[in-house]
Formats: C-alpha cells, sequence, structure tokens
C-alpha cells in the first residue's frame, strides 16, 4: 500500500512568517492575527481539510542581522510583532476535535517545570493533541533580552536540551502513575498519595524537586518535533524526535537527508520508521495551468524579496546589507542555523541571487500548477525522498489553504494518499497509527514511566 501524505498547515502568530510581504495583498487577512477569530476560523477550515496538524512556528527575539538594525523587520513585519504561540490552542481546540498543535517554545528560556505544567494543561484541554517542537534558539537579540550577552555555543545548546528534556520526562512521565486519580467522593480521596513521587534533579543545567503539577494527560509527554540538522541536531534527534521538520531544495539532497535523520534514529536504538519526516513546501495552486501560473505573478508582486533576505539574514548570522548585489558573500561559521549557513558553503552567492531566491518572500520549494500537476508532484516527493508529509506554508491567508483543501486534496484522495476521515485518538495515535496516546517502549522518555508503574511508598525520583 503506498504511503499516505500527512500534512500540517505551517503557520506563525504573526504576519508575516515565512513568505513574507504577502501581507499587503488585498485579499490576505493575516493583520488579524490579534484576534480569536482569525485562528479559530482557521482551525475548522483546516480541520475540514482534514490536517493533521497546525504548526505554529516561534521565535524569541528580533532579526537584527540585516542592516544591523530591526528597521525591515518592522516595516515589513518580519515575525514582529510575534505573539505567544500556545494561548491560541485552547480556543481552537474548542471548536475542532481532531485538527493537532504543533507548539513551538524556546526551552532556554522556558524553565521546566513550569513549562511541564503548560503542556500537560494543554494536553488536557484538547484531549491530547499537542505536541511540542524543541528548538534551542539562535538569535543573540534573544539572549540579550533574556539577560545574556549572547547565545550559548550551538552544540552547547544541545547538551543544555538533552538535560531538559531529562527533567521534562521525569515530570511528565514518572510523577504520577497512570492509576493515582481515583476520585472517590466516599473516601474523599481524588488522588493516592502512593502513586505519586517527588521528582528530585540535580544536574548541570537544572535543579528541580517537587511534584508535577498536573495529573497525567491523555498523552503524558506530547508528540515530539524537531527542527536540527547539524551533527549534533540530528543525534538529539534520533534520540528524542517523533516528527522532524526539514528543509529541502531538491529531490537528492532531501533524500539524503531523510536518510540521515533514520540512521540518527536506528543509532539511538530506535526504530528508523517511527520518525515522521516532514519538509516545508509552498503551493499555489488553480483549476488550469494558466490560471496558477498567473496566481504566482501576481503573488510576487506583492512578496518582498528583501524581507526575505532580511529573514535569512539572521538564520544565517550573516548580514547580507552589508555586500553588493554582485559581491561574492563570504562564509564564515556561526553560531545560528548551521544547515542556513551550510547552503553558502556549498556554492558562490550573492546579493543579487539570494533576492532572487526569495522572489515570493521566502527560500522554500514552491510547486506551481493545476491540481493533478501538484498533487502529481507532490507524490514524487515523497516516493522519492522517503518524506513522509509536508508544513504546507501560507502565501496569500486563508486562500492559499482553501485553495489547497478545495483543489488538492481531493486529488490526493482519489490516488490514495490522502486520508478521507480522522483516525480516532490523540495525536500520537492519529500520526503513528499505534493505538497508543504514550510515548513508544523504545523511546528513552518512556523508561521514566515503565520503571515505576508498581505501588510504592510516597517517596523521590532519582532516574538518572
Amino acid at each position: 500500500m503506498s504511503k499516505q501524505i500527512l500534512l500540517n498547515a505551517f503557520n506563525m502568530n504573526c504576519i508575516g512568517h515565512i513568505n513574507h510581504g504577502l501581507w499587503t495583498h488585498p485579499r490576505d487577512t493575516s493583520t488579524q492575527y490579534k484576534t480569536l477569530e482569525y485562528w479559530t476560523s482557521l482551525a475548522k477550515l483546516l480541520e475540514r481539510g482534514l490536517f493533521d496538524g497546525l504548526f505554529i512556528a516561534d521565535i524569541v527575539g528580533t532579526y537584527d542581522v540585516y542592516g544591523q538594525s530591526v528597521d525591515v523587520p518592522l516595516k515589513e513585519s518580519i515575525q514582529l510583532p510575534v505573539n505567544d504561540p500556545l494561548l491560541l490552542v485552547s480556543a481552537m481546540a474548542a471548536v475542532t476535535r481532531h485538527l493537532g498543535f504543533g507548539l513551538t517554545a524556546n526551552l532556554t528560556y522556558e524553565a521546566p517545570y513550569l513549562f511541564a505544567r503548560r503542556l500537560s494543561t494543554l494536553d488536557h484541554l484538547s484531549n491530547g493533541r499537542v505536541g511540542w517542537n524543541i528548538v534551542t534558539g539562535y538569535l543573540d537579540s534573544a539572549a540579550r533580552a533574556m539577560g545574556l550577552q549572547q547565545q550559548p555555543e550551538h552544540d552547547r545548546r544541545y547538551d543544555q536540551a538533552e538535560e531538559y528534556l531529562q527533567v521534562l520526562y521525569k515530570l511528565l512521565e514518572g510523577s504520577w502513575d497512570d492509576d493515582a486519580v481515583i476520585a472517590d467522593r466516599a473516601q474523599r480521596v481524588y488522588a493516592r498519595p502512593d502513586k505519586v513521587r517527588k521528582v528530585e534533579h540535580q544536574g548541570e543545567f537544572y535543579k528541580v524537586a517537587g511534584y508535577h503539577l498536573c495529573e497525567p494527560s491523555p498523552q503524558r509527554t506530547p508528540v515530539l518535533f524537531q527542527a536540527g540538522s547539524s551533527p549534533r541536531g540530528l543525534a538529539f534527534a534520533g534520540n528524542h524526535a517523533e516528527c522532524v521538520f526539514i528543509s529541502g531544495q531538491d529531490k537528492p539532497a532531501t533524500r539524503a537527508q531523510v536518510d540521515k535523520v533514520r540512521a540518527a534514529a536506528q543509532a539511538a536504538g530506535r526504530d528508523p520508521q517511527a520518525v515522521k519526516v516532514f519538509m516545508g513546501i509552498t503551493v499555489i495552486v488553480a483549476p488550469t495551468a494558466q490560471e496558477a501560473h498567473a496566481k504566482h505573478a501576481e503573488y510576487i508582486r506583492y512578496a518582498s524579496p528583501e524581507a526575505g533576505v532580511a529573514h535569512f539574514a539572521s538564520s544565517t548570522g550573516i548580514d547580507f546589507a552589508a555586500y553588493g548585489l554582485d559581491e561574492p558573500i563570504g562564509f564564515a561559521k556561526g553560531n545560528a542555523i548551521q544547515s542556513a549557513t551550510r547552503q553558502l558553503q556549498d556554492s558562490a552567492w550573492t546579493r543579487r541571487r539570494l533576492l532572487e531566491q526569495h522572489a515570493l518572500g521566502g527560500r522554500y520549494v514552491t510547486l506551481v500548477g493545476t491540481p493533478e500537476q501538484v498533487a502529481n508532484d507532490l507524490i514524487a516527493w515523497i516516493d522519492e525522498t522517503g518524506l513522509d508529509g509536508f508544513n504546507l506554508t501560507r502565501t496569500v491567508t486563508p486562500e492559499s489553504y482553501e485553495d489547497f483543501i478545495d483543489l488538492v486534496v481531493p486529488q490526493l484522495q482519489q490516488r490514495g494518499r490522502y486520508k478521507t476521515a480522522y483516525q480516532a485518538g490523540s495525536l500520537r495515535e492519529k500520526l503513528f497509527a499505534s493505538g497508543q496516546p504514550h510515548l513508544p517502549a523504545d523511546h528513552p522518555g518512556a523508561t521514566y514511566r515503565a520503571t515505576y508503574t508498581s505501588p510504592a511508598p510516597t517517596g523521590a525520583l532519582h532516574h538518572a
């Protein structure tokens, strides 16, 4: 049986996300991002299209590398202003039954004890439809805003992330047994003390002594997303991630990235096929090829290539504004996103070439065509690269999602490559068809729960 395509809408709690400048298009509604109606309408639309999830990106800090200022980010709203992504979930969960929510949170600036409570709360309120996109940050502007001189060194951030996950697993998986809550009114016992344990963690980065504040949520640990593609990031993903987000430009390179992700999972003792790999992609579709290309040309007229390059400047840590249009851009290893800087290292880039690459305001692969053409292209990407699905970016919102749902989804369904109904259960059960809402047995987080399932006196959890 051919692999069915998984699909997330890729968005952000802001105006300009990936394809910059399109907020100026007369049909775009992204300036309404501050209203609940904007998000609840989007959630209902995506559930109508049977999307697996709404993947909400986030940053802490501002893009101040390009021109050494925030002038372009402010004028073009390049992820500035940006609101908290987690606060959107309750409202969207209330108007949907199946749509998942992949939420980005930077662990560098989130205390694990309180963050564990926020995750459990949202998992409860959504009935098990929450995922966490684990990021460690890459903006020095964020570090300065949070009282640091600069970001910790790249690999050092992953060292901290490893310990952060240990703390979360202890809280989410190990502090409460599944049967701790009995809610017995007659005996006046809501939770059994012998089924709840104190977590005591003494590590290099974190010291925690306390009980998890929430009873076990449907998934306990949310579905774990991650996007690192450096050697250290891949090792982290292989150990922890259930879904990995990559950025591909061509099929051979994407195939190589997918293979590396699966190899990393296997090296960590996990089933390599248990990791779902998603690629960011932009789709512009219309009933005829002529209409699709006309729409693409129309969108380009409103897009901002400079805003796209300004965004990319902070991803690489290189001030492209300091270069002439045709001056070769020098590569230097930095402390930002390593996959972004590798793109510059692998070819001779100039600012003119970058502006051309960012004609639509972003640099993701863009498919333009009829519903049949787009469906064929998406299937080819899956079959030739080993991808499991896509994070579909927005261009003009909500038009780009409406077009995809009304035109492309039926084509994929006719080919048997996209679901015709949601499966029951949590987000994890839907993505993996496992019938199991919790972390699988071969995941390192599962050991924090499995070791502590038998009744025991109230005590401390010292799992290493």
